[in-house]
């Protein structure tokens, strides 16, 4: 951090979501009551598959770990979000700015690996479902969730050591609720074209090429599938759809935040929101909802919760 001594800006400034003093308020309980969804929803999944048995098996390994790294990559940005929305004076110190683009392309490098370690986890058991248990074995998963957590940290890493040492001596409004390379690199005192086309090649193309391919992933299991059995492709169809909704909602306002040639900020604004609130919300919804092995181990939990309270109370 001796960069920081070269540097006139000490802080940056973040943008409020509404100028109004009742939609601020307002928007502090919606967010806060989200958060707390987040917490509980991602920590029961985890939870539940570590406690039943039926549910150790590679797909919930891989799920139970999402959910962790969904809560950490809201975590990054929706508590500052919430404490700035009553704070007149918004502002994060420059280290600070810093550890959040961090854990922010940290967490995202990692789920994006995580969602392409899941895609073949269903291919495996679609597909090739005699050999699914020899391929898909517990060392197969924790490898696949190493290299996620090695790419998160690269992908993070090879731009940060980049931006940390830019010259920061003008304005200094990121222009959003939170601290990313686009904005902060805007802020530098000087011209730093390449190194926005780097992360924008680093984060956004590789985005958008991680989501045809997990698409196109989707489609060839269904077209395998309706080749094999036509009976079983509604079946498989409806397996992948959780799986397609979770990647869509990831990846589409990754895409537009970092490829979009026209943004905005009412745009930025809402995309980062459901980026960093609305999906990992709204994922512990649909991996429950949508699948019956769930839905038997939340019956099965609920039925013990119920009887110890009742050996309780006699």
């Amino acid at each position: 951090m001796d960069r920081l001594n070269n540097s006139v800006i000490s802080e940056f400034v973040l943008l409020g979501l509404s100028s109004s003093w009742e939609t601020m308020v307002f928007l502090t309980f919606i967010f806060s009551l989200l958060y707390l969804g987040i917490i509980m929803g991602n920590l029961f999944i985890f939870v539940l598959v570590i406690l039943d048995s039926h549910l150790h098996s590679p797909m919930y390994f891989l799920l139970a770990n999402l959910s962790l790294i969904d809560l950490g990559f809201a975590s990054t940005t929706v508590p500052k979000m919430i404490t700035d929305l009553l704070n007149e004076h918004r502002a994060i110190s420059f280290q600070g700015c810093m550890v959040q683009v961090c854990f922010i392309h940290t967490l995202g490098g990692i789920e994006m690996v995580l969602l392409i370690a899941m895609a073949f986890d269903r291919y495996t058991a679609i597909c090739k479902p005699l050999h699914y248990l020899t391929i898909m074995n517990s060392k197969v998963c924790a490898i696949m969730v190493v290299i996620a957590w090695v790419i998160g940290v690269i992908h993070a890493v090879s731009q940060i050591v980049f931006v940390i040492n830019l010259p920061f001596c003008g304005p200094n409004n990121v222009g959003s609720f939170y601290c990313d390379f686009p904005r902060v690199i805007k802020l530098a005192c000087v011209d730093a074209y390449t190194l926005e086309f780097v992360v924008t090649a680093n984060s956004g193309f590789i985005s958008m090429a991680t989501f045809f391919f997990l698409i196109a992933s989707y489609i060839f299991i269904l077209a395998t599938v309706r080749q094999h059995s036509s009976n079983d492709l509604s079946k498989a169809f409806f397996t992948l759809s959780a799986h397609v909704t979770v990647v869509v909602l990831f990846f589409a306002p990754c895409m537009f935040l970092y490829v979009w040639p026209f943004p905005t900020k009412s745009l930025d604004t809402f995309f980062a929101i459901v980026d960093f609130v609305v999906t990992p919300v709204l994922n512990p919804a649909i991996y429950t909802l949508r699948n019956k092995d769930m839905k038997v181990a939340m019956r099965k939990l609920g039925q013990k919760v119920i009887s110890s309270r009742e050996i309780i109370t006699e």
